[in-house]
């Protein structure tokens, strides 16, 4: 039977040092390991580590350099949240506008616009969930004041409490006839509707990656975006190859092209290009940075 007895913060930091790791300051390191716990920041060390059976460091690891790559993940999984919310809502209102207008208010459970009947259960149970979640006034007054009707509420309604990982499910699950799916993905610079539900669904991981503060950094990301080989807006020469997708950078750069699209004036270039500067200890080619990113059209704008 395994059995793990539970260790002091002291007794923590001694195991680090025996380890190899340099505790520049023990009180700043206690400090730390009370606020956020040893697991967790081992996702930050683990890399460090030239023995990771028997978790002993390389040569010149330091405590500081694991709260650096602690601290620049928690900042970039903020930037992204930030960045995301407007793909979010963005989506949200395009899908809620040209479903609704091409069908009706309640073309959301209308199995005969998916393809997967299962697929599409499974999402009206999840959103079945989040509205019956929600404090809004506006979705209690409409059940109180619709009792007979067994319906959701409205689209304009019932997708606002709806969460972004239902939203692209949702979209992805459109039939391709459906005039609005290729509307959609033209608006947002998709051409058709072939290349944008993988987006969404990259975007959807990642921001639940962020949502429940789990580490972006040094991640192999699932899924494989489809890219376009000549998209209508700027987009970046050097193009990830196909393995390399597993890193975060070619996710940013999806971003990127949606929030262009859909906020010209974002700072989202500079915003991680001061990121990347103020912790300079962290490597780059963890998230698959290229080299001249900055100077692709895409993230000059």
């Amino acid at each position: 039977m395994f059995e793990k007895k539970p260790t002091t913060l002291p007794e923590q930091i001694e195991i680090l040092k025996s380890r190899g790791l340099n505790v520049e300051d023990e009180d700043f390191a206690e400090h730390y390991l009370s606020h956020v716990s040893y697991y967790r920041l081992g996702e930050y060390w683990y890399s460090m580590q030239s023995d990771k059976e028997n978790h002993l460091f390389k040569d010149g690891s330091k405590f500081s350099d694991v709260i650096h790559l602690y601290e620049f993940d928690r900042e970039l999984k903020i930037l992204l949240f930030d960045v995301i919310e407007r793909i979010e809502i963005s989506l949200r209102t395009k899908m809620i506008f040209h479903l609704s207008h091409e069908f009706d208010a309640w073309w959301f459970q209308d199995f005969g616009i998916f393809n997967d009947s299962l697929a599409l259960t499974k999402t009206l149970s999840s959103i079945e969930e989040e509205v019956s979640r929600t404090k809004e006034k506006y979705i209690k007054e409409h059940f109180k004041k619709h009792k007979d009707d067994q319906r959701f509420p409205p689209a304009w309604k019932t997708l606002e409490q709806t969460s972004f990982g239902s939203l692209s499910k949702l979209y992805g699950n459109l039939k391709n006839n459906v005039e609005s799916k290729d509307i959609i993905a033209v608006e947002f610079g998709a051409v058709n509707h072939t290349y944008l539900p993988s987006w969404l669904q990259s975007i959807a991981q990642i921001r639940n990656y962020c949502a429940h503060h789990s580490r972006l950094w040094n991640k192999n990301l699932p899924g494989s975006p489809k890219l376009l080989s000549k998209p209508p807006f700027d987009w970046i020469e050097d193009v990830p190859k196909q393995h390399e997708s597993i890193h975060i950078y070619i996710h940013l750069c999806l971003m990127k092209y949606l929030i262009n699209i859909i906020h010209p004036t974002n700072d989202f270039t500079n915003r991680l290009s001061e990121l990347l500067k103020k912790y300079p200890s962290v490597d780059p080619n963890a998230l698959g940075m290229k080299p001249n990113w900055e100077s692709e059209k895409l993230w000059k704008k």
